[in-house]
């Protein structure tokens, strides 16, 4: 095809914002019932719920939906929640799933193969805050009994809220009655996540924390002994601490206790000591097999009934590879996926992933350890647009501040119509993305291309905090947030304008949550002043003041004395990084979205911004929406699409004069 200059930012694009909003979202939380295989799909069409899918043996029929709407199939716990259902396979009457239903957060229990079954309520409703919710369930159908992660509310604000382990009676006589529920273990830590069976059912082990340690900074690995009658006894401590995060853990059949630590400044894989001896590497190296754990069940590993263990790992991207424990011997999945979600199915000698690649969606795929091949199973990606519309990324690690290396994923301007200009370099967004401790995967993104199609380029930062490249590149964020944030993503935006990639004068920032922080301080910072023409916001915080303690959920409430400081003896920290309090500072348009429903960044954080801004007198163009019925982070169709368009308009005006 012959290509024809025009002004970057203005090519026309068969991929609108309606069809990035169908697409939206990847399947979730996978596992194996019999020899089915069950996960949780996106619906972004239908209010943004979770569906629930099987797929069965065969694979012939395609994936059935096992609950039709409204049913929504969604955890709350710690707001991001966790794996939200599990299955047993009976001898007579098929599989009997127990679910969380994201509108009032009971857990259900349904029998799909069963005629005119209906889900029936297992858990009672409680009116107190946030009330009752459930995560990370395994069904003991010999006991006839769940056992998972309980969060409760004891008062009315965010923070009044207990853990703890717990079994809810399978026949429902907890439904209508709290005193039903059994609990497991004391509420002798703040955080814990669900409980892991060894084989002989004779042991439980679990991950525990506590305030204000996020999961990432250090976590405890708790092993109990299951008496006769069902209880924990002897809980100990038996790996991790206050400087050592284990961020899963699970049993080996052979009765052995895996779990994935950094304890030598890298996640990998140990054999644990029950008696808490010193733990056998598995396959040391400076990679991470696991990540951060903002979600109770994520799953990097999962060992295989041949002895062989599944694992996710590498240097930023995660690859799965079978390890062999006997050797440490590591093999890769063969096939087109650079990186695979922290969710992993076992049937026999199968292993099920989600996956995707640089030009490929996530897909759930399928390796048989067996013969080594690969497979799509089902969510196969197919292209929504022609390739020659999608970009063509680069992984690239830039020089930051101090020569300090910062990892980025860079995406320029892609059209097989249109080229720039002569002489005329293209506008680039840098994309921060949330956490902070987190990381940005490199795959295809429609989101993204929504934007470089039409001659704008994309550039994720995995700023210093991110994970991916060991606990000192982490670390890089304590007491930092706001400043190293800040600085890496200019640092990046600035690189690409030196060497020519980028127009140095149409440069924005972009990001949600901890990536709307970034992009905000980046607005008011010294570190980035005058970089940016623009910034798109979403469900932000912009007072860290306010964004401690009953200011968000519990979570999180003391996230920021690792970030900034302990605010008592480093207010000054809060005050001279808050854009609120330097309003005054923003020069440039910005656009600021929000829901309403969200508990994790409350409206009041844009409200307070917007206040300030007017009490400054800035006469700053910018624009304010508010979705109703959306929290942290935008699912509903109608809500992507709208945002998507609206951020479009933000750099079309800014980056080349147009409406």
């Amino acid at each position: 095809m012959v290509t024809t200059p025009a002004p970057y930012g203005t090519w026309a694009s068969p991929l609108d914002a309606a069809l990035v909003a169908a697409h939206d979202g990847r399947p979730e939380y996978l596992g194996a019932v019999g020899g089915e295989l069950w996960w949780t799909a996106p619906r972004p069409a239908e209010g943004g719920r979770r569906a629930l899918l099987r797929l069965r043996g065969d694979g012939a029929g395609g994936p059935e939906s096992v609950l039709p709407p409204p049913w929504d199939v969604r955890s709350r716990v710690i707001e991001y929640g966790g794996v939200p259902w599990a299955a047993v396979v009976r001898p007579d009457d098929g599989p009997l799933v127990v679910f969380v239903h994201h509108a009032d957060q009971r857990l259900y229990a349904f029998q799909p193969d069963v005629p005119g079954a209906g889900p029936r309520a297992l858990t009672p409703v409680a009116a107190t805050g946030g009330g009752l919710r459930w995560a990370d369930p395994v069904v003991w159908w010999e006991r006839g009994e769940v056992w998972c992660v309980l969060e409760e509310s004891t008062g009315p604000r965010p923070t009044e809220v207990r853990r703890v382990l717990a079994a809810v009676p399978l026949d429902g006589s907890a439904a209508g009655d709290r005193d039903a529920v059994r609990e497991l273990v004391g509420a002798c830590h703040d955080f814990v996540t669900g409980p892991r069976l060894s084989p002989d059912r004779r042991h439980a082990a679990w991950l525990a924390w506590d305030h204000p340690r996020m999961p990432w900074d250090g976590t405890e690995l708790r092993l109990a002994e299951i008496s006769d009658d069902g209880r924990l006894e002897s809980a100990r401590t038996v790996l991790g601490g206050p400087e050592e995060s284990v961020a899963q853990t699970d049993w080996a059949p052979d009765g052995a206790l895996l779990a994935a630590s950094d304890r030598s400044g890298w996640w990998n894989l140990y054999r644990v000591d029950p008696e808490g001896g010193e733990p056998a590497a598995l396959c040391p190296r400076e990679e991470e097999c696991a990540d951060a754990l903002w979600r109770l069940g994520q799953r990097w590993f999962a060992p295989l009934p041949t002895g062989l263990v599944a694992v996710l790992h590498g240097r930023g991207a995660k690859a799965l590879g079978v390890l062999d424990p006997a050797t440490g011997d590591l093999a890769d999945v063969p096939g087109p996926w650079t990186e695979f979600s922290p969710t992993l199915a076992v049937d026999g000698t199968r292993v099920v992933g989600v996956a995707a690649g640089p030009h490929r969606a996530y897909e759930i795929v399928e390796l048989d350890t067996r013969t080594g091949h690969s497979r799509v199973l089902a969510e196969r990606h197919t292209d929504a647009v022609d390739p020659a519309y999608l970009p063509q990324p680069r992984a690239r690690t830039f020089a930051g501040p101090g020569g300090r290396e910062v990892h980025a994923r860079v995406y320029p301007p892609r059209h097989p119509a249109h080229t720039g200009p002569a002489g005329e370099r293209p506008p680039f967004v840098v994309w921060a993305h949330g956490g902070p401790t987190g990381r940005a995967p490199l795959v295809l993104d429609l989101e993204i291309a929504y934007f470089t199609s039409r001659g704008i380029g994309v550039a994720e930062v995995d700023y210093g905090g991110s994970t991916g490249y060991g606990r000192a590149y982490r670390n890089r964020l304590r007491g930092q947030w706001g400043v190293v944030d800040v600085e890496d993503c200019a640092a990046v935006a600035l690189a690409l304008a030196a060497e020519g990639s980028a127009d140095r004068e149409r440069l924005a920032v972009r990001g949600g949550s901890a990536g709307g922080w970034t992009s905000a301080v980046s607005l008011v910072s010294p570190a980035a002043a005058g970089v940016y023409a623009c910034a798109a916001i979403s469900y932000p915080i912009l007072e860290p003041e306010g964004w401690t303690g009953d200011g968000t959920h519990d979570f999180e409430s003391r996230y920021l004395e690792s970030l900034i400081g302990d605010p008592a003896r480093h207010p000054e920290r809060y005050r001279e990084r808050s854009p609120v309090r330097h309003a005054d500072r923003v020069a440039v348009p910005f656009l600021l979205l929000q829901g309403l429903d969200d508990a994790i960044c409350p409206p009041a954080q844009c409200e307070r911004f917007l206040a300030a801004l007017r009490e400054a007198g800035r006469e700053v163009p910018h624009t304010y929406l508010e979705f109703a019925g959306e929290g942290h982070g935008f699912r509903r169709a109608e809500t992507i699409t709208a945002a998507l368009e609206a951020e479009l308009e933000l750099y079309v005006r800014t980056f080349t004069g147009r409406r």
